[in-house]
């Protein structure tokens, strides 16, 4: 997993797809549902870290092209 379009596909996999509109909000919705599938166990807990590591670095850019 090495981009968010590989998140979006794993999540995918799981039928979620997420787009609110507001780039920051699918970040923030796409975290919580990692977070979720974790805590159910049904995703390998590698693939957990690196798809959460891209999220959360995604929205850090996110936040920076905000200020």
């Amino acid at each position: 997993m090495k981009t968010m379009y590989d998140v979006q596909q794993l999540l995918k996999k799981f039928g979620t797809i997420i787009y609110l509109g507001d780039r920051l909000d699918d970040l923030v919705l796409m975290e919580t549902e990692l977070k979720e599938l974790n805590q159910s166990q049904l995703i390998d807990p590698k693939d957990f870290q690196m798809a959460l590591l891209l999220v959360r670095h995604e929205m850090q850019k996110e936040r920076d092209k905000r200020k």
